[in-house]
Formats: C-alpha cells, structure tokens, sequence
C-alpha cells in the first residue's frame, strides 16, 4: 500500500513548509523524519504535506487504495490527517472525505479505532506514526470489526447479512471512490504536462478543509 498527500510539492518542500511555519519543534521533527522515510519507500516521485493552521495543527490530505479483494477495491480514498501539537504524544486525527460504506466509520469520515486514541481506551503511543496508522486503516477497511461499531445498522449487516453488506460497499466505492478516482486521472492526462489547474483544484480542496470546524475524538 502507497499513500501520499495530494498536491505537487516536493519531499524538500514540505519540510520547508515545516521549517518556516510556526510548527512545534518536536512535532516538526517528527514530520520531518517521517517525510525523508516515507519518501524513501515510496513508489512515487514526489511526497506532499499541506500545512493549515499551524499554530494548532499541521493538516493534509493523503489518500488510500482499497484493497485488492475487498469491496472497496479499485476505488480512492482520500482521508484528512489533522496533526496534532503535541504529535507524537498525542494521535493524528484522521477522517474519510470520500464517503465509505463502513460499520467502523461513520457519516462524517469518523474511524473507530484504537491507533486513533490515547490509553486507556486506545492504542495509540509514540512509537507509532501516520504511516503505520495509515496501514491500520487500510486492514480496517479489509477486516471491519462489527463490535465496536460507529454504524450500528451496518455493523448488523455485516454480521448477519455479509452479501448485502458487500454489495452496497461496492456500490458505495462504485458511485464515490472509483468514479472520482478516474476523473482525478483524467484530469491528470487533460492538463500534462501543465498541472497549473489540477493543483488550484486541490488547492481548493485543501482550502475547505482548513475552514471547517475541528473535528470530535473518534469514538468517545
């Protein structure tokens, strides 16, 4: 699995965001490092962090393949990734833009999950990073966990149902994740190699992200 922050700027220019932005020491660190590794093993040529209010929180926005065998496969999802002041010691806040038919994540792109909480009712430690909790979600997306559900009806569903459940994720990732994925390629292909358009698009999109409100802790 590759996930990568939407846009067009570089390793190097992300961690010069990080370095003129009034980004907690430690926090931009941490960033730092986890751009430069993540980079490096990354089959893509360019790794992207857009910084928002980075006063409170740096914010972007990466994007997660589903799974070859899942229902969510072929689509494209992009989440928001909210981190934190006190990032590591504190968990990324992670949501879904792209709607996902889910039982662990809900109508807003909230996930349930333990790598997105601190103790005693999470998972979460400094040790971890956005990368690692990036490959939880996409085995969430994989292996739901019906017992600790954010979507009741469709954790209900999935236990009792599976085929149903199955059939309307697939319609879900058909209408909202796979459609979408083929607009944004051929989006790409209608403006190389000038992506001046593209990149004011995504602009936008990061832009709306940055005025909405802060979001709750998953699962409280």
């Amino acid at each position: 699995c590759t996930y990568f922050c939407r846009g067009s700027v570089t390793v190097d220019g992300a961690i010069h965001l990080l370095n003129h932005n009034k980004i907690s020491t430690r926090r931009s660190v941490t960033l730092k490092r986890e751009i430069r590794k993540q980079s490096s093993l990354s089959s893509f040529s360019s790794l992207c962090l857009r910084v928002f209010n980075s006063s409170v929180s740096a914010t972007c926005v990466t994007e997660i393949v589903g799974g070859v065998g899942t229902p969510y496969e072929g689509g494209l999802f992009s989440l928001e990734v909210k981190i934190p002041e006190r990032y590591p010691f504190e968990p990324p806040n992670i949501r879904f833009l792209t709607p996902i038919y889910h039982p662990n994540i809900d109508n807003s792109g909230r996930i349930c999950h333990d790598a997105l909480k601190l103790p005693p009712k999470g998972a979460w430690k400094p040790s971890l990073n956005i990368s690692t909790v990036l490959t939880s979600i996409q085995l969430l997306m994989a292996e739901p966990n019906p017992d600790d559900p954010l979507m009741a009806d469709i954790s209900s569903e999935f236990k009792y149902n599976k085929y149903l459940f199955t059939e309307k994720a697939k319609k879900w990732t058909q209408e909202h994740a796979i459609q979408t994925n083929k607009r944004v390629v051929g989006d790409d292909k209608e403006n190389a190699p000038d992506q001046k358009l593209s990149s004011r698009k995504r602009d936008a999109l990061c832009s709306q992200q940055e005025a909405e409100e802060p979001l709750k802790r998953p699962c409280m």
